[in-house]
């Protein structure tokens, strides 16, 4: 079954509802926020199902129902499925996940929050630490996906431009996730030209020393092109990694991947090494919101696991890949293996807001690459 691509609302955040609770219960009342009523209100109601993302939400589900005796279970789910099931189940009357967790944030923006399919909730005692801007829909993590290289094999990064990889040097040997089956990765090149295209040219005229001569078309659409026709392996995140990081190889690809495969550095023995300074941007920092389904039968139980998130506790499972949290006093750890923490002013950030935009123009970068791509 297709998702539902239709009824996109400009400003999408207006649309995010806060209130869960029924009128009356302590908790609901935000500007009387107390903890311990939303955790007596929780116990009463039936246990919560998360969708997230990463497997570690098994881990984290069963912390959370140990620490305050609400019954939780995780389940694994990639971005594209969760939006699947939260538009089924809210049609069907029928929730099972009462919360996604980092899903595919275009069609969040574009069709959960302003359908009323889902809503955001951001812990009122907590608030004051979490960015204004990742506070509707709230964000509970971030993850960096970092340019990187073999450090077994070069000493330093050998590219220091994004346009070096629409050369010869390069054909064939760069790889990424695949943008058929994740499509944050045409998102990308959305947020890039919609927001960043004249960085996109400065870079070039910097590579090349002339500007860019694009006729009508953007800077990010004619690197998007050349990039497709430049032959890249598009794959699964381990491949991708792996293809990168391996030891002993003669010609290592060069790729972009989250920093949660830089932990293979530790427990695979990869030499995955992040480049800091390629221009105009070292990697992206893609959001992932903490949404509860409107129709959830289990409100309070679903706020708290949100505002469990929001702690270092809650979070730690993620902040030791590099995920950053939305709540700003919470840092990733000293040894986590990508290093990421010293660099994310070199990420370009994506901008939640126009995140509709980029649903309704994924199939548009989805076919530029596949009319351009060369093996």
């Amino acid at each position: 079954m297709k998702t539902l691509r239709k009824h996109r609302a400009a400003g999408a955040a207006s649309w995010v509802l806060a209130a869960l609770l029924p009128a009356g219960i302590a908790a609901a009342q935000e500007n009387k926020f107390n903890l311990e009523a939303l955790i007596e209100a929780a116990r009463k109601e039936q246990p919560i199902t998360v969708y997230a993302v990463t497997g570690k939400i098994v881990d984290t589900t069963k912390a959370f129902s140990e620490k305050y005796g609400v019954k939780a279970t995780g389940k694994k789910v990639n971005e594209a499925t969760q939006i699947e099931l939260m538009i089924r189940e809210h049609q069907a009357g029928n929730v099972v996940g009462d919360i996604s967790v980092a899903t595919d944030v275009a069609s969040a923006m574009g069709q959960l929050l302003p359908e009323g399919i889902a809503t955001s909730w951001t812990p009122p005692d907590i608030a004051a630490d979490i960015p204004e801007k990742y506070r509707n829909p709230l964000v509970v993590v971030s993850d960096p996906h970092v340019w990187t290289y073999n450090t077994q094999k070069y000493d330093k990064c050998p590219v220091d431009n994004i346009w070096q990889l629409t050369e010869p040097e390069w054909k064939s040997k760069v790889a990424m996730l695949d943008l058929f089956d994740k499509p944050l990765y045409a998102d990308w090149f959305n947020q890039m030209e919609k927001h960043h295209d004249g960085d996109m040219a400065r870079a070039y005229e910097l590579r090349y020393g002339k500007k860019l001569d694009t006729g009508k078309e953007s800077a990010t659409t004619a690197w998007v092109k050349a990039f497709a026709q430049n032959g890249p392996l598009l794959s699964d995140s381990t491949t991708v990694a792996n293809a990168a990081g391996a030891p002993n190889q003669a010609n290592p690809f060069f790729v972009i991947t989250s920093t949660a495969k830089y932990r293979d550095n530790i427990t695979s023995g990869l030499k995955l090494g992040m480049c800091t300074d390629i221009k105009p941007f070292a990697g992206f920092l893609y959001p992932g919101f903490g949404l509860i389904a409107a129709k959830t039968k289990s409100p309070n139980a679903a706020k708290l696991f949100i505002r469990y998130l929001m702690t270092a506790e809650g979070v730690a499972p993620q902040t030791v890949d590099g995920k950053v949290s939305g709540n700003s006093k919470i840092s990733l750890p000293a040894d986590e293996p990508s290093g990421v923490s010293a660099h994310l002013g070199r990420l370009m950030a994506f901008e939640a807001e126009t995140a509709g935009d980029d649903l309704d123009k994924r199939e548009s970068w989805q076919d530029l690459w596949r009319v351009n791509y060369r093996k």
